[in-house]
């Protein structure tokens, strides 16, 4: 019998250490091969038939749910075990729109026992069944609830003020009317149960700025986080480097 050739995609040492000492312990033989970032990830699993992984999301180069979606995009038969330290809203939210149907997945958080986190990876690689960490069901639960749950232009509103975007650079960004935007950012507020009156002191008029209340909301839910505003940022900077381009020409 050929030894089960599982691809485990970690930047962390430790962490790949401990699931290649897990993954030793099975009775089955198992082949390891290991990728420290996400772009070789992508690059190893593209050369296999029917990819089993491990994959980090939080990796340098490419995260795991851009790997997991340019992986799948080619290769929908992939079986891929998210482990992470992290249960960000955002992050579900993600993975909820990349998944192809009927591909089998898993989500287990690292802080999770060591005998559960073996029963996700076997019942995923082995089994061929997707299994989900208790609490990321809960993300699910609320990630996918009309009235809790973000459209993809007030998650997109959600970026721009976390970026400190004015109303007038984001309406030249999104190519809106300051209307518009502001549409919109009282479409996130509400989605976020924030609102003026709710913050309203009548001794000090208004208490809160509900722009940043809205990122501060965020960032409890796990809406954005530090890790990928780094990659929102540079992506701003390309298009605001090309923004200022166009109208100093203009000008």
């Amino acid at each position: 019998m050929q030894p089960l050739d599982i691809l485990i995609a970690e930047d962390n040492p430790k962490d790949f250490e401990f699931l290649e000492a897990l993954l030793k312990d099975w009775q089955e033989q198992v082949q390891i091969t290991h990728a420290p970032n996400g772009q070789l990830a992508l690059e190893l699993g593209m050369t296999r038939s029917n990819p089993l992984i491990i994959s980090d999301i939080q990796m340098p180069e490419m995260n795991g749910i851009d790997f997991a979606r340019n992986l799948w995009e080619k290769q929908p038969e992939a079986r891929i075990v998210f482990w992470s330290q992290f249960k960000d809203e955002m992050y579900v939210r993600s993975l909820a729109k990349i998944v192809p149907p009927e591909t089998v997945y898993g989500y287990i958080l690292k802080s999770s026992p060591r005998e559960r986190i073996a029963s996700a990876i076997r019942t995923v690689l082995l089994e061929e069944q997707c299994w989900i960490d208790p609490e990321v069901r809960k993300v699910q639960g609320r990630a996918g609830h009309s009235l809790t749950a973000l459209s993809d232009i007030e998650y997109e509103a959600l970026l721009d003020i976390s970026l400190g975007l004015t109303d007038n650079l984001i309406a030249q960004r999104r190519y809106l009317s300051r209307r518009g935007v502001q549409s919109r950012l009282n479409s996130l507020y509400n989605k976020l149960c924030i609102d003026q009156e709710q913050f309203h002191c009548e001794k000090v008029g208004d208490s809160f700025n509900l722009r940043n209340r809205a990122v501060a909301v965020s960032l409890a839910r796990g809406l954005v986080n530090a890790f990928e505003m780094e990659r929102e940022e540079q992506e701003f900077q390309i298009w605001f480097k090309r923004f200022k381009r166009t109208h100093q020409t203009e000008d």
